[in-house]
């Protein structure tokens, strides 16, 4: 299974969400974070992950005489990077925009079901804007959103930094009609 195919999968997504910025977890921390998850889709699904290079055994231990691992991403773990992401087809795109979205309710989903959940107080976010951009435009914005988050995207966990899901979705959603365009 190439690295589209394994990513453009909702629970295998979640999973490697669950995974970033150097988390270990075991199946049974993966369950509990996936509750509505069945636990033999989790394991199928970190075999999958763990078989396609994206996450490797970190440790093990034994509980009630059973093996527990403990996954985590592999830091060389495959991508899909620009040339593949130029190479997928219109309904890969479809089906990855659809695995992202069913990642984002159910992460949102989890976050309101926990107690003590409070979207004001934790600076929810899930609005939407139209920009008007030149190709130019385009690009320094883009160029402008990444040097904002390369400087945070190497914090790791600390006792007052609480990891937050980032979701950026740019996309055009037509051209101007004669009378939108500034004449």
């Amino acid at each position: 299974m190439d690295v589209v195919e394994q990513l453009l999968h909702p629970v295998r997504l979640r999973i490697v969400h669950a995974l970033a910025a150097g988390h270990t977890l075991t199946i049974a921390q993966l369950c509990a974070r996936m509750p509505e998850v069945s636990k033999i889709t989790v394991y199928r699904q970190v075999a999958l992950l763990t078989e396609g290079g994206f996450l490797q055994v970190d440790g093990e231990q034994r509980v009630r005489g059973a093996v527990e691992r403990r996954y985590r991403l592999r830091p060389d773990r495959p991508t899909i990077d620009a040339g593949a992401a130029a190479a997928m087809s219109l309904e890969d795109h479809r089906r990855g925009f659809a695995a992202a979205m069913a990642v984002l309710i159910a992460e949102f989903n989890a976050y309101l079901d926990r107690e003590g959940a409070d979207p004001a107080a934790d600076s929810v976010s899930y609005r939407q804007g139209t920009l008007w951009l030149s190709p130019d435009e385009l690009a320094a914005t883009i160029a402008d959103l990444r040097a904002v988050l390369r400087d945070r995207i190497a914090n790791t966990p600390t006792s007052d930094r609480a990891p937050y899901l980032l979701s950026a979705i740019l996309f055009p959603t037509g051209r101007p009609s004669p009378d939108e365009v500034d004449r």
